[in-house]
């Protein structure tokens, strides 16, 4: 399955604006338990003080009679502490559904918003995972904005994420 998502990225104000891409794969591993429920996954962009420099994409339950899936979203204790509790959910072109067990892969370009204005500098790609019933995982992988050259960078889960690849492009 391919989600595709358009993000706009541009230089600092007295710079000229700068074209990029940011394509991410992130893996969801099947787990051998009793009892399985999708996770709920949050992925981010957050600066060197861990402040939150754009949300990119939030899967959960958003279809459960109520909005009884939004309460679990503070499972995803990072995200949530960080910018979740400050959102009105759904978030039109970052939230969507849990998905199942499987490879997934999101292309962010800089033709679009929502990441207009994205100053250069250093930032973390944050992908934080937590399941029902299971645990939670958080990886972090580190890269420098605007891309001066094409980067492959990628972390290992453990547990309820498997390989998350970064891919950038200038």
């Amino acid at each position: 399955m391919r989600a595709s998502l358009s993000i706009a990225l541009c230089g600092l104000a007295s710079a000229p604006a700068l074209a990029a891409d940011l394509d991410l794969k992130l893996q969801i591993p099947q787990l051998d338990v009793a009892e399985y429920h999708r996770p709920y996954v949050a992925v981010w962009l957050e600066r060197p003080d861990q402040s939150v420099a754009a949300n990119l994409a939030v899967w959960y339950e958003f279809k459960k009679r109520d909005g009884e899936g939004e309460k679990y979203l503070k499972d995803l204790r990072q995200w949530w502490r960080r910018s979740g509790r400050e959102l009105q959910m759904p978030v039109d072109g970052i939230s969507s559904a849990t998905r199942a067990a499987g490879e997934y892969e999101l292309a962010f370009s800089s033709a679009q918003p929502p990441l207009a204005g994205l100053p250069a500098g250093d930032y973390q790609l944050v992908v934080e995972a937590a399941r029902e019933s299971g645990g939670r995982e958080m990886l972090k992988i580190p890269f420098t904005w605007p891309v001066a050259k094409p980067a492959s960078l990628q972390a290992q889960g453990t547990s309820e994420l498997g390989t998350v690849s970064l891919a950038l492009k200038p």
